[in-house]
């Protein structure tokens, strides 16, 4: 302000001067007028360039010049300078969240006022089908057609979710669940949250058979358990009647504990954590148990017994838990056993693959399995015949834990069968789990 006053008071003083040396002093006056015109004029010129500058969204902006227009507009500069700052690191943090919810493996879709998309992840656009560019400003209800949706959308009561078929492409070879939610927001527009719930859905109705399928087990043996308590408890029997009822309950008796154990045992794999690498078992050790373990149970199965043959090509050591692997061991051959009939060959074998990896596998000359119950041999309770089952005392749990503790091993649990011609179960075990046996000698 200071230095306007001075420049005006400057140009006055000038005109006034000018005249008089031009003319006379009477005319100094005239000078003056017309030094601080020409000023103002000149004043009011540096401001209408700079108002027409900023209504061309200051581009071109001059740069600082003397005055206080010049530096008005050297303000004006730096404060367009930070506000495209600003908006540049607005944006970014814009398209950082956007590709966050992209990245989100959850459907996100923005619906405006009239219920139309404003934006939508590849999530969401999958899912329902839709094309995320084509499709913006289309009405949601008329893409997706579903009628539990279409009255969901409709409702505006989204205190609960709605669970829905997805609708997209891929959905014809895997068939999907959603649960969609949707949240308004700003007024009436609002946002659709999508979430595939398919395998959750799986989970739960595994559950459900997992829980009838223990109870029936339970429930079955129990069942005659009570029987021959009752009969017991109220009919004379001699002593070798006595004796059978007590053998059928022990049997019963043992069926159930049997099953308690297995429960037990595939609750501790899958809870607990995976066996170090640094335990090692010796192979020998562990294929001598099984050969102990498989007479027996042949011996007590059939009359005629089974021809068993064990087989080692190399003798190594493997890293992991001794129990969990001597139990997979043992419910591999034992399942054979129980399938094979009388007389039937059953082989366990124990060999180094080329690429370093160990295979045991037990091959057996039983009844065979039909293809198309391969994929669900593991599965916990799944029998190809209950009855034979039943005969041979099994829990239908015996693959399920085996694959868990292959799992745990970072083994691969492998199974191949012909109908009518045996089956052969394998687990293969990485290169990293087996080192060359030690010596007895040297370990003493």
């Amino acid at each position: 302000m200071p230095f306007r006053i001075a420049t005006f008071l400057t140009a006055s003083a000038l005109g006034g001067a000018l005249a008089t040396a031009l003319l006379n002093w009477h005319h100094a006056w005239l000078g003056a007028w017309l030094g601080a015109v020409l000023w103002l004029v000149l004043d009011a010129w540096r401001a209408q360039r700079l108002l027409n500058v900023l209504r061309r969204d200051a581009a071109g902006l001059p740069s600082r010049g003397a005055g206080v227009w010049g530096e008005l507009s050297e303000r004006i500069r730096k404060l367009l300078r930070e506000r495209e700052q600003q908006t540049r690191q607005a944006e970014d943090r814009l398209q950082e969240f956007l590709a966050a919810i992209q990245a989100s493996p959850n459907g996100v879709v923005l619906l405006d006022e009239q219920g139309r998309i404003e934006w939508c992840n590849q999530t969401a656009a999958g899912q329902f089908g839709i094309d995320a560019e084509r499709d913006l400003l289309q009405h949601m209800a008329n893409l997706v057609r579903d009628p539990a949706f279409v009255a969901y959308l409709a409702s505006w009561n989204y205190s609960r979710d709605v669970v829905i078929d997805a609708q997209g492409p891929q959905q014809r070879s895997h068939p999907a669940r959603l649960s969609v939610q949707v949240h308004p927001y700003a007024g009436n527009r609002r946002m659709l949250l999508t979430r595939d719930i398919t395998s959750l859905e799986q989970a739960e109705a595994m559950r459900r058979d997992f829980v009838a399928n223990v109870s029936h087990e339970i429930r079955t043996p129990l069942t005659v358990l009570a029987g021959f308590v009752e009969t017991l408890q109220n009919l004379p029997l001699d002593a070798e009647e006595r004796a059978r009822y007590l053998g059928l309950m022990a049997q019963q008796s043992h069926r159930m504990e049997t099953l308690v154990n297995d429960l037990l045992t595939l609750s501790r794999l899958e809870g607990s954590a995976a066996p170090p690498a640094t335990r090692w078992t010796r192979m020998r050790a562990l294929m001598a148990q099984c050969e102990d373990e498989g007479r027996g149970l042949s011996s007590r199965l059939s009359s005629h017994g089974h021809r068993l043959s064990f087989s080692m090509e190399a003798d190594s050591e493997i890293a992991g838990a001794p129990t969990e692997l001597q139990s997979a061991m043992s419910n591999l051959l034992s399942n054979a056993i129980r399938y094979t009939p009388g007389g039937g060959e059953v082989a366990v074998s124990w060999r180094l693959l080329p690429d370093g990896r160990g295979e045991y596998a037990v091959r057996d000359s039983g009844p065979g399995i039909a293809a198309e119950h391969l994929p669900r041999l593991t599965e916990r309770f799944y029998r190809i015949d209950r009855s034979r089952s039943r005969e041979t005392g099994g829990t239908g749990l015996g693959l399920a834990i085996v694959k868990h503790i292959a799992q745990r091993h970072g083994a691969e649990l492998r199974i191949e069968s012909t109908l009518g011609k045996g089956s052969r179960f394998a687990l293969v075990f990485p290169p990293a789990r087996l080192r060359q046996a030690t010596p007895l000698s040297a370990v003493a």
